[in-house]
Order: C-alpha cells, then structure tokens, then sequence
C-alpha cells in the first residue's frame, strides 16, 4: 500500500525502533537517512549529513541538565518525536527524541543536502546561494518550515516531518568531534558526540551567532504547574 499523502511505501519511514536506541548509535545511523517536511501536498527533503547527540541530565550541554521543564518535556517522551525549540529570539531547532521514554536525549540535525524541493527553499531563504539553504540547523528549519507547531510531532506517523530510510554512509566518510558552541563542563565540551559526512559541502561551518547549542535558558518546573 502506499501512501497517499506522502506517495511512498510505508515501510520506509524510519520505525520508532530506530530512534529507541542509544543516542550515539542513532545520531551515527542518520547520517545518510532522507529528512521530508510535507508542506501543502509538496516534499521539500534532503540526506541529513550533520548530527549532534545530547545524552540526558548528565550532559551538561542539554536542556535536560537541570531535569524536566515545560519546554524540555518533548525530551522524556517516547522516542521518534520532533523536540523544536527557538533560541537567541529568532531562531527554530530540529531535534529528533531518542532512547526509551523517560530518558531524556535527542538528536540536533544540523545539516542536511537538499534533493526535492529546491525551489521552495530558495523561496523560504531568498537571496542566499544554494550552498547556504540547507547548512546549518537554523538555516534547515528555515528551509523546511520547521517551528514550533512541529514540536512534539511524531516523526513515524509519515505525515507533516519525517525520516525516510536511505543508504546509510560509510565509516570512512563519517567524521566525528566535539559539539559546536556548547556550555558546560569538560566531559560537554569535548565529547564527541557530533558526526558530519566528510568533505560535504552542506555540513555547517561552526561559525556565526547561530550554534545550535542547546542554550542555557530554561528553568525547572515548578510543583504544580
């Protein structure tokens, strides 16, 4: 059977079984896998080539440092939803929520190479060189129409945002390091825990105000609210 709103095979959607391991065993995984943001009837996709893993309340890097928030919440659900965040005022973040429910972790997508929808990305970032839609986990949420009616989206239902299966990326492709922009103590800083496609030309410079960093503002919930 296939799908009629996205036209393809449901099996190749990513299973939640897939996002229900370990953290860096799934941010290595999506290198390679398909990201689709459905957006009135039309695919805008492209391969994921740059991920960043955030590993629970003892990641000092994570929102969910300080434990459970109303924004972090997404974070200790079940595994294969979107957590999208804003940041610096200005900016949506695409992370996908790993592990077993209660463990809170996710994956940033960083970066990814466009393959449908093109156009409708140099519409949604007007004046920028195609080497520039894509390259970056702000510039990708911008690009896709990712915001914040996306957050807590179940990525597995194959409707508005997904992950469809794709050829995974060889080891000798892939590299690793640490994060970019993060705050936090040593084990934060150096980990890591950030996996790129080597020499792709959509795996995000590091620079500018836009990090990715899973920004220091949140505060923990009170009792009762």
């Amino acid at each position: 059977m296939v799908s009629y709103r996205t036209g393809l095979h449901p099996s190749s959607i990513l299973p939640r079984a897939f996002y229900e391991r370990d953290t860096l065993t799934v941010a290595r995984a999506l290198l390679g896998q398909r990201l689709v943001r459905v957006v009135e009837g039309e695919r805008l996709s492209g391969r994921i080539v740059e991920v960043e893993a955030y590993l629970g309340e003892d990641d000092q890097a994570s929102h969910a440092r300080i434990g459970p928030t109303r924004r972090n919440a997404p974070m200790y659900g079940p595994p294969g939803h979107a957590y999208v965040y804003f940041i610096y005022g200005m900016h949506w973040m695409f992370n996908i929520v790993t592990e077993p429910a209660g463990i809170p972790a996710a994956v940033l997508v960083r970066a990814i190479e466009p393959e449908e929808g093109i156009e409708v990305m140099r519409q949604r970032r007007r004046g920028r060189p195609d080497r520039e839609l894509t390259n970056g986990p702000a510039r990708l949420c911008q690009a896709l129409a990712i915001d914040g009616s996306l957050n807590g989206v179940d990525l597995c239902d194959g409707r508005l945002l997904f992950v469809e299966a794709a050829p995974s990326v060889p080891d000798a492709q892939v590299a690793r390091g640490p994060r970019v922009g993060v705050r936090g103590d040593r084990r934060a800083l150096t980990a890591p825990w950030r996996f790129w496609v080597r020499g792709n030309p959509y795996v995000s410079k590091g620079g500018g105000t836009v990090t990715g960093r899973m920004a220091r503002t949140d505060r923990p919930t009170k009792k009762g609210a």
